[in-house]
Parts: structure tokens; sequence; C-alpha cells
């Protein structure tokens, strides 16, 4: 897990910390792009590559 997740951040509950790890994973896989994968997140990067290669 990136360290930028929780850095200098406190949570007051673990369910706290679980959301905030849930919601970290689905920005991380989801929303980031990335300008090694074309301007693609990892998610639409993925997808792109599987119908080139069917």
């Amino acid at each position: 897990m990136k360290q930028e997740m929780y850095y200098g951040r406190s949570f007051s509950s673990f369910e706290e910390l679980k959301r905030a790890v849930t919601n970290y994973i689905d920005y991380y896989n989801n929303h980031r792009i990335k300008a090694k994968l074309t301007g693609m997140s990892p998610v639409q990067y993925r997808i792109h590559t599987s119908r080139m290669t069917s």
C-alpha cells in the first residue's frame, strides 16, 4: 500500500481505516491516470490491451 494514502493521517476506528483503504484502491485502479499507460487508468489499459489481443 502506498504510504501517501495514510501518511500524516490518523483514523478514529478500524472501519474508517478500512474505508480509506478501499477508496484508495478504487482510485488507484480506476481513476488514476498514468502517462506510461497512454493516459489511461490501469483498469482501462488492461481492458484496452485485452481487446487488442482478442
